[in-house]
């Protein structure tokens, strides 16, 4: 009561929006914390008197969302691999009917082996469970659009190396937004190989979530742009424009971390959060072998 609205901290889109004179319909602006449906309309009565605002907090709704599209991506994930896994046992069945059985076996064997490896790998690289669990459903997915999803060598994270305070649903809405960024700006690339790198390890008193793509890169004149609330370069019309890594830095900013964007050596981009792990956070880094899904069911 009695401060100008310009006075109050909020960030700028939002404080804009509030000053305005022409109406807003259910635009969505994320504070530090929270992520509000703002509308706004002026007093009629021939002039000017003031303006009518109403914000509908949907933050809780936003992250029941977030998990809702991990879930149905997992579901996609495993519904590729029924469909590989069915392509595979027409194979042996065919094999055994022209009369191959030994090569049907050596075929099968060689399938389910090549399968466990990709799971041991991960789980091995990165114990923490709703991590590893996001990471398979993501290669899935990256592998059905052409790119190739890779877990960097120098990874290594387990379920004692997390920051304390983070729940589960932060961590996937950061690593899961980057992933799904980077797979978008790589899908499609020229490049004889598209890859998507993750890297989850702790360094020093930080956890470190990297993800390196081989798309166009981020133009430097925009690379604080990328973050906030409907900046994107998707097509007009494309769902959650600009929102994707909005919630990232949001998350991010939360946990008292930082989040970055560069360019790769090769070309591509490079975004990097980094989240304090606390008093006594650090822990050991087990390095795990690089995996790769190019071609094959995770």
């Amino acid at each position: 009561m009695g401060r100008s609205v310009a006075d109050l901290g909020l960030p700028a889109p939002l404080t804009s929006a509030l000053l305005a004179c022409e109406p807003r319909v259910d635009e969505v602006h994320l504070t530090a914390s929270r992520v509000l449906v703002v509308n706004t309309s002026p007093v009629s009565g021939g002039q000017r008197r003031g303006t009518v605002v109403t914000l509908r907090d949907v933050t809780e709704l936003q992250s029941l969302t977030g998990e809702l599209d991990s879930e149905r991506g997992f579901t996609q994930a495993l519904r590729s691999q029924a469909h590989e896994a069915a392509n595979r046992l027409h194979t042996v069945v065919s094999l055994i009917e022209l009369g191959r059985a030994e090569e049907a076996v050596e075929f099968a064997t060689a399938e389910l082996e090549l399968a466990q490896a990709l799971t041991d790998r991960v789980v091995s690289a990165v114990s923490e469970p709703v991590l590893a669990a996001l990471l398979l459903g993501k290669t899935a997915q990256a592998n059905e659009r052409g790119v190739e999803l890779v877990v960097s060598e120098d990874s290594g994270l387990d379920d004692g190396l997390l920051p304390r305070g983070l729940p589960p649903r932060d961590l996937v809405t950061m690593l899961g937004n980057l992933i799904d960024n980077a797979v978008d700006a790589a899908q499609g690339s020229p490049r004889a190989r598209v890859t998507v790198t993750v890297t989850a390890c702790a360094e020093g008193t930080e956890l470190v979530l990297r993800v390196t793509d081989t798309g166009p890169g981020v133009d430097p004149a925009h690379a604080d742009l990328v973050f906030q609330r409907g900046f994107s370069t998707k097509p007009t019309g494309s769902g959650g424009r600009g929102l994707g890594l909005a919630l990232v830095r949001q998350a991010v900013q939360r946990h008292e971390g930082t989040l970055t964007v560069t360019e790769a050596e090769e070309g591509g981009a490079v975004f990097e959060a980094r989240l304090p792990l606390g008093d006594g956070g650090a822990g050991h880094v087990s390095g795990g072998e690089t995996w790769r899904t190019a071609g094959q069911g995770a």
